[in-house]
């Protein structure tokens, strides 16, 4: 009668060859930040599908690393360690997105910008400037509403409208400028336009004479966008038309490219 440890051992590897129990760790974590990042065991128990002896020895192991710490109320919340993990994937991701950046300038002549949705805020990860003498400037770690931007409309349009109020209702709406949207109703409509049309416009709405044209990475492991921002006399409608199909097309090879774990070749 053959041993146990041949059938504990294959039992232990995943479908695709991985370790079956950091598979389920790892989706354990990502479910937690869907739920808002606090959950209970029942409730990661009924999504994973997984027994509750199974998760909570799962849990316990993610709690001693740090990854995981539990609630006075018993619940189970997101860790102080995964900040750290965070901060440096979002400086990397920064990195990946040059090359790509790099080719949005040469293609429309404007300065292109990376930004991820952290929480309520979006914060710009990556740029490159414009080679103009006259061109726009946004500091890497910026962060800003996501209302006033192009950026933050192309990732809200993505979320379901309830979602999308909610965060507005936590952030408010204050006024960059007189042209910022400031009424979720008008956001909203600005989102339903971002969908029908495929990219989002800031003009005039986060600083006077400065417009911006974006769209998001396609799944992406975290909600980002790509975006150009130039003088609103060159950023026109008809140069629009031709950026907007640059846009499309690097934020699609960028998604290929996170992917896969790194930039293409």
């Amino acid at each position: 009668m053959p041993t146990s440890s041949a059938s504990t051992s294959d039992s232990a590897r995943s479908a695709g060859g991985g370790v079956q129990s950091l598979e389920r760790a790892f989706d354990l974590l990502e479910r937690m930040a869907d739920a808002g990042g606090e959950v209970g065991l029942s409730e990661l128990s009924v999504s994973s599908g997984l027994p509750l002896p199974t998760i909570h020895r799962l849990m316990r192991t993610l709690v001693v690393c740090g990854y995981v710490r539990q609630q006075p109320n018993r619940r189970y919340a997101l860790g102080p360690r995964l900040i750290r993990l965070g901060e440096s994937a979002s400086r990397l991701l920064g990195t990946w997105a040059r090359p790509y950046l790099a080719r949005l300038v040469e293609e429309t002549g404007e300065t292109a910008n990376m930004a991820l949705l952290d929480g309520d805020e979006i914060v710009y990860v990556a740029q490159v400037p414009s080679k103009h003498s006259m061109r726009m400037f946004t500091e890497v770690g910026r962060r800003v509403l996501p209302h006033s931007t192009g950026v933050g409309k192309a990732l809200l349009a993505g979320f379901p409208d309830a979602e999308v109020r909610a965060l507005l209702a936590r952030t408010g709406m204050p006024a960059a400028t007189e042209k910022t949207i400031t009424t979720p109703e008008g956001f909203l409509a600005a989102l339903a336009d971002v969908r029908r049309t495929g990219y989002a416009v800031d003009d005039n709405e986060q600083e006077i004479g400065v417009r911006c044209l974006a769209v998001s990475v396609p799944d992406s492991p975290t909600a980002a966008a790509v975006s150009i921002s130039g003088p609103a006399g060159r950023v026109t409608d008809s140069a629009t038309e031709r950026i907007v199909p640059v846009l499309q097309q690097v934020a699609g090879e960028l998604s290929r490219a996170l992917a896969n774990s790194g930039p293409a070749a």
